[in-house]
């Protein structure tokens, strides 16, 4: 259940992380191109949200796994 429930709570977490990255005067220069800043924290959102889903479908594998099996 905790790898589960991580993957979820990761979904969340960097779903709000993207807003407010998208909405960050750092992430964009004034001629509207992205910053440093924002193709950094770009790539670590990414990367998390990919750690994120592998660990939730994981998870929800395992806990499938442990359910009795009906004949």
């Amino acid at each position: 259940m905790f790898l589960t429930a991580f993957g979820v709570w990761s979904w969340i977490i960097w779903i709000t992380f993207a807003k407010n990255l998208w909405d960050s005067d750092r992430a964009w220069a004034a001629d509207g191109s992205p910053t440093a800043y924002f193709i950094v924290h770009a790539v670590l959102t990414v990367v998390s949200f990919v750690l994120g889903t592998v660990i939730g479908v994981i998870g929800w594998r395992a806990l499938r796994a442990r359910r009795p099996q009906s004949a």
